[in-house]
């Protein structure tokens, strides 16, 4: 089963990146998202890939987040920070509610521009968050809530987030 999801995560991020480049644009930036990335490290099966491609005149991010093995998810942010460094929030990606269940497959998809940018880089243009996306100091993470207490029990219930990857320019699209 973990196989078949993984195989299915696969070939959803290979359309969704043949639908991004499709598209023509200058800069296309991806992370893959698992718990070890997550601070703190997180176990866990769930894992998402996240990609975005930068329109010509840099004014749009189009993205698609797309997610496996994950359960209650009630959030998905861009966060500012280095890798191993919780940081603020700069942009929402996806809410849910807790107890939400299982989600595989397109978590969110969008486009971010300069009105959608929060803490830190709101008021500021779109170039601020690709600036910092370019620098590999940007992440994305997944939270979860089962909605019972305590939190943090395991998976499906990381309301600080269950999967993290850091953003970064894709060199090869």
């Amino acid at each position: 089963m973990r196989q078949a999801l993984a195989a299915s995560l696969a070939m959803a991020t290979a359309l969704a990146l043949i639908a991004i480049a499709g598209a023509g644009t200058n800069s296309n930036y991806v992370t893959h998202l698992n718990g070890a990335e997550e601070v703190p490290v997180r176990e866990t099966l769930g894992q998402g890939q996240f990609l975005a491609q930068l329109s010509p005149d840099g004014t749009a991010l189009r993205y698609r987040l797309i997610v496996a093995n994950i359960d209650n998810v009630t959030a998905a942010h861009i966060h500012v920070a280095p890798a191993g460094v919780n940081g603020p929030v700069v942009v929402g990606l996806a809410s849910g509610a807790a107890g939400s269940g299982p989600s595989d497959g397109v978590l969110a998809t969008g486009t971010i521009t300069a009105a959608n940018l929060t803490g830190p880089l709101a008021g500021q243009p779109l170039s601020a968050l690709i600036e910092a996306m370019d620098a590999g100091d940007t992440y994305v993470n997944v939270h979860t809530n089962d909605g019972v207490a305590p939190t943090n029990t395991g998976p499906g219930d990381f309301p600080g987030g269950e999967i993290r990857g850091q953003i970064g320019p894709n060199e090869s699209g």
